[in-house]
């Protein structure tokens, strides 16, 4: 594997010299993100395979190629997960793909993102350098933490090689809950319950109904089920599946789809059919919105707005402050002088 990591930075060197644009992709399965996709495509589905699982540790280190698929199997059989529940989008999806994009799922609110859980990476920089960040452990500290900072640029800073992540064990009891709500209610309901302690692991408004999954100790969901009433919905997974790989009519039926991230409590938006997750904190608007429009109306409700999906046109990910901008370009150059790792793919500058 050392002599295949080895091909990948004399790749990026020839590629830096030369100032040929290079674009890491895995399976492409999180190809339709982004502005830009440009440059000969460095497949990183060579570097695949678990490197280290120790269960009683909760960590498992694997290579970036490695299918997503896999590293969840051996996990599950366990009884281990990833705690932030990263959508796949596809089949093939890498694990390296499910760090650079940085997506987490419905259990992102109740557990964290998927940058919370990355412990350390191994890179090569646009210099062909490898690079190693962070470690196996939780209370490694010493200088900045940049395996985080590269989970969800994109493989714009780097070709992540190796990722180690901590797991936690899969809880031993789930139920899912249906309340008829209207938006307005839910938002109020889902805040409430929020702070209350419930063993809460994803919450969903939708087409007039309210979803709310309860995990953990079998007794501690059922007492959470008690003190909320609500009627049990019989497939709960595959609701949440269908959240989490956006396979439910509204992401499938969306003209565009946007995506909110602002306060938990905001009102409701009124931009059109929306799905709402993270406790009120994630809107999906499934509309065909001005940009100026939506970026303005997400930053008065205390947040950002993302263009996420437009059928086959590109489109930017967010709008940058103009202070934000020049950190990312700043991290850029360090990163990728030659600026020849998947430009254009976050913004148009860099």
């Amino acid at each position: 594997m050392q002599e295949t990591i080895r091909q990948f930075s004399e790749t990026i060197r020839q590629a830096a010299a030369e100032q040929r644009l290079l674009r890491i992709r895995g399976s492409g399965s999180k190809d339709f993100y982004g502005l830009e996709l440009r440059g000969d495509v460095l497949d990183t589905r060579a570097l695949a395979g678990i490197v280290d699982y120790d269960p009683t540790e909760l960590v498992i280190t694997a290579r970036a190629g490695t299918r997503l698929r896999e590293v969840e199997e051996a996990l599950a059989a366990r009884a281990q997960m990833l705690a932030f529940e990263p959508p796949h989008f596809g089949p093939e999806a890498t694990l390296g793909g499910c760090i650079a994009s940085g997506f987490s799922g419905p259990r992102r609110a109740a557990m964290g993102s998927a940058r919370d859980f990355v412990l350390g990476v191994r890179i090569v920089n646009g210099l062909g350098e490898a690079l190693r960040f962070g470690g196996q452990v939780m209370k490694n500290v010493a200088g900045y933490d940049l395996s985080r900072l590269l989970t969800g640029s994109f493989g714009t800073l780097g070709l992540i090689t190796e990722v180690s992540i901590k797991v936690l064990p899969l809880p031993r009891a789930e139920s899912t809950l249906r309340f008829a709500l209207d938006e307005a209610a839910a938002i109020e309901s889902m805040n409430k319950w929020a702070a209350k302690p419930l063993s809460l692991s994803a919450t969903c408004h939708v087409d007039g109904a309210l979803h709310v999954r309860l995990s953990g100790a079998a007794a501690a969901v059922a007492a959470s089920r008690k003190k909320l009433g609500g009627d049990l919905v019989e497939d709960g997974a595959g609701f949440w599946q269908s959240i989490r790989e956006q396979t439910h009519p509204l992401f499938r039926n969306a003209p565009a789809l946007w995506r909110f991230s602002i306060k938990p409590t905001a009102p409701p938006l009124g931009l059109g059919r929306q799905l709402i997750e993270w406790n009120g904190g994630l809107r999906w608007i499934a509309a065909d919105l001005d940009p100026s429009i939506a970026f303005d109306i997400a930053h008065r409700a205390g947040g950002h707005a993302t263009l996420f999906r437009d059928g086959n046109k590109r489109h930017g990910i967010q709008q940058f402050s103009p202070g934000l901008l020049a950190v990312h370009k700043k991290l850029k150059r360090a990163f990728d002088p030659h600026g020849i790792l998947g430009p254009g793919r976050i913004h148009a500058d860099f």
